[in-house]
């Protein structure tokens, strides 16, 4: 017999764009007006070339909340940093936007996937964790 698939299941990568593609399809995510100008981070030197890396971030971070609860802006600023390249100098750390990690947040929010703990950060709502493993389930069901 089959047992029901989570987010736990299946491989990262694989969920992630399924469920990115979840969010594009169902039109709950809108984009911000800037999400074509913005860079993710003050060390980059480019926007993303994807015009879907939005959604791409949306469902990353929603994969986060759900694996690790408590999670709140300051943890995705360091979850997504990287180098910053200081030319002839060395490297150094940096941290990532924090109003891009914010935006998504609130956009999950709204759509009831995550919800605020009382403790700080994130935690992931009944109805976002069976909308994920929804997403996982169809993945492992593709893949078998």
């Amino acid at each position: 017999m089959a047992t029901a698939k989570t987010v736990k299941d299946v491989p990262s990568h694989d969920f992630v764009r399924a469920y990115a593609a979840h969010l594009k399809r169902s039109g709950k995510i809108e984009l911000p007006h800037w999400a074509d100008l913005v860079k993710t981070a003050t060390f980059k030197e480019l926007a993303p070339y994807d015009p879907d890396w939005y959604y791409i971030r949306t469902a990353s971070m929603a994969r986060k909340i759900y694996l690790r609860g408590g999670i709140g802006v300051g943890a995705f600023r360091k979850i997504y940093g990287g180098r910053k390249s200081n030319g002839a100098r060395p490297s150094h750390f940096c941290l990532s936007s924090g109003a891009i990690a914010r935006d998504i947040l609130k956009q999950l929010e709204r759509i009831d996937i995550v919800e605020k703990d009382p403790k700080g950060g994130r935690r992931i709502t009944s109805n976002g964790q069976r909308d994920l493993d929804q997403v996982a389930g169809r993945i492992a069901v593709a893949a078998a």
